[in-house]
């Protein structure tokens, strides 16, 4: 991967990563397009207020509608109509939070489907086909996400084995790329059948050209950290995140892992900071040092009528903005703030319209999008901490 430092201030930096679908500025926000859309926003309104990347999810698009139907339709690109870059997560952190009944074994994991109760596996080979037939331009390693909190033990062992899983990916990964092949597209499944054939003795042609991220896991312990760090950069991968953090454990301890994992990471490739997008952590993780960042919560807030503004965070249902003629927000620029008042945004969201929640999102994705050039401002201009203080007066 191309990856270009441009500027630093202390840890905090600033870089260009390059893929064959384009430029992404670093730091960086993932809008999170979980089953392929980002809630409410047409891909044409993303690039339009700042979007250069975003998520999709492997868990949920292998289970519906299957990653065969998204091949067979072109490709996660052309199935979403989104033409830059797509990093899609390997579904682990999925399958451990939101399956009711999950076996891990040594080659992967056994899951219930949270959708209609029929049992699959994924293994590392899944998670690369899986991920490689989605055609996605970042690819994530299967992981064990341990739940918090963690016995040192069982932190140990589950990160022993994301340490097996992440060669065993990187070796599938290797396969398909160097042979510029992935899996053909198989039989479509019956709704509620279970079960992944095996692929690797029908390999077709097909382009691909897709990076590989490893997984920093470790619960909260430092040594087992910097041991996870050790063991991928000794694997080797095109870059590197931190993933197990922002699952319950309280937000002085995910800082503290924050500021000891970063400087763990080699700093000629990309730095992921897994499922955290709370404006206070983000600003710990870019002075810690990581790169890219990802959350629903612009997204979801905005459906609950919870917007942000350059004064802080607005409950747009409140009694006080009934009859109020100003907009959302007076120093932003966004579409709802240039054509909407905040009386007429409640009335919509107590109503229930549509709208409401393409207005609200827009505005939340457009201010976070402002929020992360403004900070790449920062750190190109030398004044990092002057807007981390700032800012931390402004947020909750």
């Amino acid at each position: 991967m191309q990856y270009t430092l441009i500027k630093t201030d202390g840890n905090a930096r600033v870089c260009l990563m390059e893929t064959r679908r384009g430029q992404v500025n670093t730091p960086a926000f993932l809008p999170v397009g979980t089953l392929g859309t980002v809630k409410a926003m047409a891909p044409e309104e993303l690039e339009d207020i700042g979007a250069e990347i975003i998520l999709c999810n492997t868990y949920h698009l292998y289970l519906r509608p299957g990653h065969s139907v998204i091949s067979s339709l072109g490709g996660i690109h052309s199935f979403m109509n989104w033409n830059r870059t797509i990093l899609s997560d390997s579904g682990g952190f999925q399958v451990f939070s939101l399956s009711a009944l999950r076996k891990i074994e040594e080659a992967g994991v056994h899951f219930k489907s949270h959708l209609d109760g029929s049992m699959h596996f994924i293994g590392p080979r899944e998670a690369m086909e899986i991920q490689s037939s989605l055609g996605s331009d970042i690819a994530m390693v299967l992981d064990d996400c341990p739940p918090y909190p963690s016995p040192y033990e069982y932190a140990l062992e589950s990160l022993k084995r994301t340490t097996r899983w992440a060669a065993q990916c990187k070796e599938h990964h290797r396969r398909m790329h160097d042979e510029k092949q992935i899996p053909p597209n198989p039989p479509l499944l019956k709704e509620g059948e279970g079960g992944f054939p095996n692929y690797l003795s029908g390999m077709v042609n097909r382009e691909l050209d897709q990076y590989l991220f490893g997984i920093v896991q470790g619960s909260l312990y430092k040594d087992l950290r910097k041991r996870s760090a050790e063991d991928l950069i000794d694997i080797g991968f095109d870059g590197y995140a931190a993933g197990g953090l922002s699952v319950g454990e309280p937000r002085e301890e995910m800082h503290e892992m924050i500021y000891v994992t970063a400087p763990m990471l080699p700093n000629d490739r990309p730095r992921y900071l897994m499922g955290i997008g709370d404006l206070k952590d983000v600003i710990a993780g870019v002075e810690a040092g990581f790169d890219m960042f990802d959350c629903v919560m612009p997204t979801r807030n905005a459906r609950n009528g919870t917007l942000f503004t350059s004064k802080g965070k607005i409950s747009i249902k409140r009694e006080e903005f009934k009859a109020d003629r100003r907009p959302l927000d007076p120093d932003c620029t966004c579409y709802t703030c240039k054509h909407y008042s905040r009386g007429y945004l409640r009335h919509i969201f107590l109503s229930k319209e549509i709208l409401s929640m393409r207005l609200n999102t827009i505005h939340n994705l457009y201010f976070y999008f402002h929020f992360f050039r403004d900070m790449r401002k920062s750190i190109r201009e030398g004044t990092f901490q002057s807007f981390k203080k700032r800012w931390e007066v402004i947020l909750p």
